[in-house]
């Protein structure tokens, strides 16, 4: 399955009105929970529905199938970490500038949406959903490290580092977050972000 049918599949199944005490989102909402709890391909749909309280076709009024389940919340942490990209700016101003913005705002993605974004860090490439989610997380890191590249070209990032290596270590960094962050915690989202910040471009820069 291409990203686009991923997409297209996701975007065709249209929102269906919730039965009473459970919308779309809040079934979806605790499916991440238990597939995060127990892993994806452990949980059965009779697991979902027992989470629930519903039946299995209670739990299909919702979604067609587990499957879609995954997908729509793999799309969500996927569709935020892309949005960082397109937004004004990640494209304008300097390269370590943008880097910069761009590594702030992902961890701001990532405490945002820290259950969907836990879940796309799980996943292997079983089956065609996680194959195209793993296709999506491929681009963008590309994406990121032609930008980590366009700062070295800009004397801002250190000539010496490996411009694709840098990124999956500092995203490795980033992607760490998900094991220990807790958002009722003492660390808050934006002192989160300065900090991943602060240490990440120490190593980065130039001296």
């Amino acid at each position: 399955m291409t990203t686009e049918t991923s997409r297209a599949a996701s975007a065709a199944v249209p929102a269906r009105r919730g039965r009473p005490g459970y919308d779309r989102d809040r079934v979806l909402e605790i499916a991440v929970e238990l597939f995060n709890e127990q892993g994806y391909d452990a949980t059965s749909v009779s697991d979902l529905a027992a989470r629930l309280g519903l039946s299995r076709s209670a739990l299909y009024h919702h979604f067609t199938s587990k499957e879609e389940l995954l997908a729509v919340a793999l799309d969500t942490a996927l569709g935020g970490l892309e949005g960082v990209l397109e937004r004004p700016e990640a494209r304008q101003g300097s390269a370590a500038a943008r880097l910069q913005f761009v590594i702030a705002a992902a961890v701001e993605v990532l405490v945002d949406q820290l259950p969907s974004v836990t879940l796309l860090l799980r996943v292997r490439g079983n089956g065609a959903v996680e194959q195209a989610a793993l296709a999506r997380r491929r681009l963008f890191d590309q994406r990121v490290a032609a930008l980590v590249a366009d700062a070295q070209r800009e004397g801002l990032v250190r000539a010496d580092l490996d411009a694709a290596l840098a990124t999956r270590l500092v995203f490795g960094m980033v992607n760490s977050v998900v094991e220990w962050y807790r958002p009722d915690g003492p660390v808050d989202r934006d002192t989160l972000a300065r900090e991943v910040l602060a240490v990440v471009l120490e190593g980065l820069r130039t001296r």
